[in-house]
């Protein structure tokens, strides 16, 4: 399978596209006055406990407090124990050594949510609660791991980690884990003792995917170098009040090359020159082997028309995505969820119903998970898949599914095919999906994505007129102000009905037409 990377770096905003097979599949974008915040380091100030939700509100210097559940507070957390931690000896029979789940986390953005061994109440000992680890007022160090979205403010971590390329560092939780991706037993024996030799007191480490066959000393001068920034924090948090920055997080060709630029990536190319020559240094310094495959592009043709991305964009901002016998899928997200329905359009197939029905389901699987991943769609998806009537036929295209999904980074959830044709999912939401990062609410109809009829408009007037003429008794002449489509409604269609309010309530009305008014807006004025 080819795959390149695709950067599109502006003044304004970069864009990174990975391709897949000449097909864009997965979409990241940074706008200056909109940069990530996920991987941030903050010293932040406990604003507000909440013992109902467990959880507490966090000033970290934003325009909204982040929000910081007790599951993610570090029992060990407050700001005067990092040194003194890192100064003790941890006894070994305290340190829990796991393998690491391989679901696309220990690729650097899902490390940053609460690690899965954390620490946990021993037997007879009572858990904690929000309120026993936080007060108001409380100083604490925490790390973003969610950007705001919507209303919400930033998901926040106690459980620091920094992500290096071949390590992920924990300075606060005594843990070593392994990527499952590394299967070599030699290997993963050989990776622990190197991290073991190399690490922290009472720290933990992550071992990435990366580091498999890669020369003792390249794993060590990145821990080096995880140590070294962490350091750098806690000095830092020495000095400064809160609440304040403590570290930024890579931007967003930095992440790409640390988290997606590796040996199965052809090529990475990027059309800025400015952009190109900074990640040339960056690759210099920490990935020196992959330097033959960046490039430049200086054509005169935008990079992203010369891939065709700027089409797959276009594409996946659409409610309807074509497949390419003739049937379609249908997208719809919410605010609870996201839908997708499957039809089979124009294909009608050569053999019998059945085996149309599943081969336009199988050619779905595909470009739903294309469509999950370019669109970053995430939280409670639902597929309405064509019913099958064979269970043979429901387990291919089930199997099917999952085995795309595997190719996905983001963490997935995926349940059998129901008896209605219903797949139900779950996919980790890390960051705003492309619809809602390029798009806003429409104006005019407010994001409902209908607006009221004319003649429902028109019947809302004349009720108005009712109430008008009820508050106005000595008047007997209204002016009515409507859009001119709801005009000519009242006009021709409704005359008859506009004649009988006149005569019941004995007034005369006068309609013009405004065509600055809204379609649903209207004005009675008495005259």
């Amino acid at each position: 399978m080819s795959s390149e990377i695709v950067v599109n770096a502006e003044p304004f905003q970069t864009r990174v596209a990975l391709i897949e097979n000449g097909v864009a599949i997965e979409l990241y974008i940074e706008r200056e006055t909109e940069k990530s915040i996920v991987g941030n380091i903050y010293k932040g100030r406990v604003t507000k406990v909440l013992p109902g939700m467990q959880a507490a509100f966090v000033d970290i210097g934003l325009d909204k407090a982040g929000f910081l559940y007790v599951s993610d507070v570090d029992t060990i957390e407050s700001i005067e124990n990092y040194r003194k931690l890192a100064a003790e000896e941890i006894e070994d029979d305290e340190e829990e050594d796991l393998d690491f789940e391989s679901n696309g986390d220990e690729e650097g953005r899902g490390a940053l949510s609460r690690p899965r061994a954390s620490r946990r109440p021993r037997r007879g000992e009572k858990a904690q609660t929000i309120q026993d680890l936080l007060k108001e007022n409380q100083e604490v160090i925490v790390q973003v791991s969610k950007e705001p979205l919507g209303t919400k403010g930033s998901r926040l971590t106690s459980y620091v980690t920094l992500p290096g390329r071949y390590v992920v560092y924990m300075p606060t939780i005594n843990q070593i884990g392994i990527s499952r991706r590394i299967e070599d037993d030699t290997e993963r024996r050989r990776l622990r003792k190197l991290v073991r030799k190399n690490r922290q007191p009472g720290a933990g480490y992550i071992v990435r995917t990366a580091s498999e066959g890669m020369p003792a000393e390249d794993i060590e001068a990145n821990v080096g170098f995880l140590h070294a920034l962490w350091e750098d924090v806690l000095l830092k948090n020495e000095r400064a009040g809160a609440p304040s920055l403590l570290h930024y997080n890579l931007n967003l060709i930095q992440r790409t090359v640390r988290d997606l630029f590796n040996s199965s990536v052809d090529r990475m190319v990027i059309d800025d020159e400015e952009e190109y020559a900074r990640c040339r240094s960056f690759l210099e310094s920490y990935y020196p082997h992959l330097l033959p495959r960046l490039q430049h592009y200086a054509e005169e043709e935008p990079i992203f028309d010369h891939y065709g991305i700027e089409l797959e964009i276009e594409r996946a901002l659409g409610q309807r995505v074509w497949l390419r016998s003739g049937g379609y899928i249908v997208i719809d997200q919410t605010e609870a969820l996201t839908t997708i329905d499957v039809n089979t359009g124009r294909f009608v197939g050569k053999r019998n119903p059945e085996e149309t029905i599943l081969q336009t389901n199988l050619e779905a699987v595909r470009e739903i998970v294309t469509q999950l991943r370019l669109r970053n769609l995430g939280g409670i998806i639902i597929v309405d898949f064509i019913d099958m009537e064979r269970e043979e036929s429901k387990e291919k295209v089930y199997n099917a599914f999952k085995e795309e999904l595997r190719k996905d980074r983001s963490r997935t959830n995926i349940l059998k095919i129901s008896d209605l044709g219903l797949v139900e999912m779950t996919r980790k939401r890390v960051r705003d999906s492309l619809q809602r990062t390029l798009c806003a609410p429409c104006p005019y109809c407010e994001g409902r994505g209908r607006v009221k009829s004319p003649a429902s408009v028109g019947y809302e007037a004349l009720r108005e007129v009712s109430r008008a003429r009820h508050a106005h008794r000595k008047s007997r002449k209204f002016l009515l102000n409507v859009h001119p489509d709801v005009g000519s409604r009242l006009l021709e269609d409704e005359r008859r009905h506009v004649e009988e309010v006149e005569k019941r309530l004995g007034v005369q009305l006068v309609i013009k037409p405004d065509p600055e008014l809204h379609m649903e807006g209207f004005e009675v004025i008495p005259v």
